[in-house]
């Protein structure tokens, strides 16, 4: 049968509508719709494919409409929380800091808290596994990955015995970093289930295997215990997390578990999510928010939390923030390196200051088109004067952020573009002199693992390797 319309006038239509779309409906940054015009022209065919499992979806907003709690109802409860503010040394020197994640984010700041710092999964899970074994009321976990291996049916045993036992168990993972739970996934939860336990996948696919919608992912790692205990960082589940991967090696990591009253805070933004994902209709959230007790550190940070159903980038604005009030020192570490022009000009203004500037990037990325993206940033940063150190004892994963021993931030964002306004991230900005200390410390542990890069040397890489920068960083806007 004839066409109507030749083939190719067919995919010129479709490209010159989808531009148009681009440019007068989704009112991107100029600078990501450039990159889109430039693939849909370029590549007429497979720029459309891209842009189907890539480009944003023009109903994102109406997509996530419904993913936030009434604020009256969150309101309630995560209130009761003091705002007798007591400002210790650190907290009134990053004042400003606090006060803008709070205007921008609504993010509360907390101090009655303990902090607990790992940088070894093993460490992690022993403690993530001891909490739950000892688990009175409820359990709410949402992870980015969970694996189908020896450590994920380890946990999904753990909370099925739980459930067994009365405890409320809800288990969010993403339905596209979780895929390889695949078809097994009811079958491996099924007797999670059938104890009292539920569970839900964010953003599911209609297909078994394949998610067409590699945007809007939840990236957060959050576990609430009890109301009184929660983890928070960048370790998944899975074998690989704990060294177990062969071909991976060491996998370093930072973590967090918190216990006081930012526990609050990251309940609130479990049940967000949960409520988005399962369509379960709460009706009393009270018990979720006990009065926390004994607590003996003396820890102030604030739960800031992302993603692309806000127009504002809170987490980036807060890295940013960070960044320019930086007077003497600012380590950064990160396994994916693809800043906006805010993030990039901020280091390199910081560096032309003469603030002590650190980058650490893992040598021995798992994506080789990220690894291509970052090497493209790393002359210019050099040139302003960033130290920029390759890990290579593993795996580096750790997204950690540290500035003049008195403010840091941990948690789920990487320092990319991606993070910043695609992924549902979580992070934690602590203003304590201690834990950022420690946090600098490990930074210089690793940094015996790590090379330096020299900029003589980096000028020599293979011309390959400087073309294949130079196409990824003409589309980090859409990475």
């Amino acid at each position: 049968m004839k066409l109507p319309i030749p083939f190719g006038t067919l995919i010129l239509i479709i490209n010159i509508i989808l531009i148009i779309f681009l440019i007068f409906f989704e009112r991107r940054n100029p600078t990501t719709t450039w990159a889109w015009i430039l693939i849909l022209t370029v590549l007429p065919i497979v720029g459309f494919l891209i842009y189907l499992f890539f480009g944003q979806d023009l109903s994102y907003r109406k997509m996530f409409s419904k993913k936030i709690i009434d604020d009256e109802k969150k309101n309630k409860y995560i209130n009761k929380i003091t705002k007798n503010y007591i400002y210790d040394s650190n907290s009134r020197e990053n004042k400003d800091i606090i006060k803008m994640n709070f205007r921008n984010a609504k993010s509360l700041y907390t101090q009655m808290n303990d902090v607990k710092l790992y940088f070894d999964g093993k460490d992690k899970f022993n403690d993530l596994f001891e909490e739950i074994r000892n688990a009175e009321k409820f359990i709410h976990m949402e992870y980015y990955i969970v694996e189908s291996d020896n450590l994920g049916h380890e946990l999904i045993e753990l909370l099925t015995k739980k459930a067994k036992e009365g405890v409320e168990v809800k288990f969010l993972f993403d339905a596209m970093g979780s895929n390889k739970l695949g078809r097994d996934r009811d079958k491996i939860l099924k007797g999670l289930k059938e104890a009292g336990g539920s569970y839900a996948s964010f953003f599911p696919s209609h297909f078994s295997y394949i998610n067409k919608r590699i945007n809007y992912r939840d990236h957060r790692k959050i576990v609430v215990i009890d109301g009184k205990v929660a983890f928070l960082g960048g370790f998944n589940v899975g074998d690989e997390y704990i060294g177990k991967n062969k071909k991976i090696g060491y996998w370093r990591d930072t973590h967090l578990r918190i216990k006081g009253n930012a526990v609050n805070d990251l309940e609130a933004r479990f049940l967000m999510d949960w409520t988005y994902a399962s369509k379960e209709d709460i009706k009393d959230y009270s018990s979720y928010f006990p009065k926390k007790e004994n607590i003996l550190g003396r820890v102030g940070m604030q739960i800031v939390s992302s993603g692309p159903d806000h127009n504002e980038q809170y987490i980036k604005n807060g890295y940013v923030k960070i960044i320019n009030n930086a007077k003497k020192s600012l380590y950064v570490q990160s396994p994916y390196f693809v800043p906006d022009d805010n993030i990039l000009d901020s280091l390199k203004i910081s560096a032309f200051s003469g603030v002590d500037v650190r980058l650490m990037l893992p040598k021995n990325p798992d994506h080789k088109f990220m690894a291509w993206g970052a090497q493209s940033y790393i002359t210019e940063l050099l040139k302003a004067g960033v130290r920029v150190f390759l890990y290579d004892n593993g795996f580096l994963h750790c997204k950690a952020i540290m500035a003049d021993d008195s403010v840091c931030s941990v948690g789920t964002a990487n320092m990319d573009i991606r993070s910043f306004k695609l992924n549902f991230e979580t992070n934690a900005f602590i203003y304590n002199s201690e834990i950022t200390n420690k946090l600098e410390n490990q930074f210089f542990i690793d940094m015996q693992y790590s090379k330096e890069i020299n900029i003589e040397e980096f000028k020599h890489r293979s011309r390959l390797s400087k073309t294949l920068e130079s196409i990824t960083r003409l589309l980090s806007p859409i990475l």
